[in-house]
């Protein structure tokens, strides 16, 4: 079967695609900016990429009229502040579009969204599900709630405040209650619904056997990595303050700190376990969930990261907007060293950064890296997603790779953190030669004036990192 696959590019979407490929079917990705999907190369020839923009119309013609199903797995909640509208006009495009084509079944990944309050990110997952359910096509809604897996923005968030934390005054929403699942089971029911008459026309929900409130999973996941922590929750912490908590504790964008913090107050437990009979899925426990996510992390085979998406930063530019280095009204610091291995040298270069560092004056990047957070930037802990591999479109610590390849040489680097002015770092090797050459685009007075103030900063850490890449 033919299959439409949006949000090839998410955490979501990149786990999925395997597992369609490999049940054989013909996927055809949906991409906004091509240049940041990077298939394997065992799947690669195997699928069909398009590049379109949902809010523009005229990008949906090049969707194919001979497509059977569709999944879409479209959520931007931390991108925009008014990403309800957004979603929703998302939503209206694609369903017209798809009107045109000759599809029999679409999959949407929900929410769960039982209560009679909503946060206005589950109610945007609702609106969204009742317009696509007007399609001439059957349609089929999985309502997911709290997702754990390697990756996944719920599972760092529990990682960075567990690990962090030994002691944690906390708002009173985590005595909220919900039923995580984890991200194997939600592929599962992903897959396996696809085509499934006993699922066209109908909602489901889907979650784990555990109902738990945050502050368990936090004790919980505390309990399996042999960490005690106390947890002291305190009535008076107004959203405003814990969507604060959250962003200066956590990884997360404050963007999605907000919706987040506004979501947690809303129990998402399942009205019931229907699903699991018509698919013939029995879902791993919320233990079971935590050792999975290890497991990958400690093996480096983490295959998706929600860090990665563009939401994570707030940047909607497409990567091909900022490839291409400017040099016109530009100040530029670069340095060039011959290096004793370049097989070395590449492997330093792939490794740099999250846990590996920055090889020369570390603290002086985690300082840079905590004014960014204090100003409202990434900051330095989304870290990247594996140890040693890189590619266009992953988010490294507060830089977004821009152009990775090993084997030409050059890793070309895009600064997400707060600046007067836009910044690059690449690093290319030209024969027996690493060039590393930082550029920064002033705006303004204040852009010039800042590159000015970092100058020795800039002497002391591109030196000194230069060396330790070339020994």
């Amino acid at each position: 079967m033919k299959i439409l696959l949006t949000g090839a590019t998410g955490y979501i979407g990149k786990r999925l695609l395997p597992v369609l490929v490999e049940a054989g079917h013909e996927v055809v990705c949906c991409v906004r900016d091509k240049s940041r999907f990077n298939p394997s190369e065992a799947i690669k020839q195997q699928i069909q990429i398009i590049q379109i923009d949902l809010l523009e119309r005229e990008s949906l013609n090049k969707i194919p009229n001979d497509i059977d199903g569709v999944y879409y797995l479209v959520h931007s909640m931390s991108k925009s502040m008014d990403y309800e509208k957004l979603e929703l006009e998302c939503a209206i495009n694609l369903r017209s579009a798809l009107n045109q084509t000759n599809v029999n079944h679409v999959i949407y990944l929900s929410g769960i969204v039982n209560e009679s309050e909503l946060s206005n990110h589950l109610a945007s997952r609702k609106n969204v599900e009742l317009e696509l359910n007007k399609g001439n096509y059957n349609f089929t809604s999985l309502r997911a709630g709290i997702i754990i897996g390697s990756g996944s923005a719920s599972f760092e968030i529990i990682r960075d405040i567990a690990e962090k934390l030994p002691i944690m005054v906390a708002p009173k929403w985590l005595n909220t209650k919900c039923q995580p699942i984890g991200i194997s089971d939600v592929i599962s029911f992903l897959s396996r619904s696809i085509f499934n008459s006993k699922t066209f026309n109908n909602n489901f929900d889907i979650g784990g056997p555990d109902i738990l409130s945050y502050k368990n999973m936090l004790l919980e996941y505390s309990r399996i990595r042999g960490l005690k922590r106390t947890i002291i929750i305190v009535p008076v912490m107004t959203p405003r303050l814990s969507s604060y908590w959250l962003y200066f504790v956590t990884s997360t964008s404050y963007k999605l700190a907000v919706a987040l913090v506004n979501s947690m107050k809303v129990e998402v437990i399942c009205r019931d376990s229907t699903i699991n009979n018509i698919l013939e899925i029995n879902p791993q426990s919320y233990k079971q969930a935590i050792a999975n996510a290890f497991r990958k992390i400690q093996s480096n085979h983490v295959v998706s990261s929600w860090k990665d998406a563009y939401s994570s930063s707030g940047n909607s530019d497409y990567i091909t907007d900022s490839i291409n280095v400017p040099t016109f009204g530009c100040f530029i610091d670069q340095r060039k060293q011959v290096f004793r291995s370049k097989k070395e040298c590449i492997e330093k270069i792939w490794s740099i950064g999250g846990e590996t560092g920055w090889y020369y004056g570390d603290w002086l990047w985690k300082l840079r890296g905590n004014l960014d957070k204090l100003a409202g930037g990434v900051g330095l802990r989304r870290g990247r997603t594996n140890r040693n591999s890189l590619q266009a479109g992953e988010a490294l610590d507060f830089w977004r790779v821009l152009y990775a390849n090993s084997n030409e040489g050059r890793l070309l680097l895009y600064a997400e953190m707060k600046l007067p002015g836009e910044a690059w770092l690449e690093f290319k090797i030209v024969d027996d030669t690493l060039i590393q050459t930082a550029t920064f685009r002033p705006l303004g007075l204040m852009g010039r004036l800042y590159w000015y103030s970092v100058l020795i900063f800039h002497g002391i850490l591109f030196k000194g990192m230069l060396n330790k890449l070339t020994k």
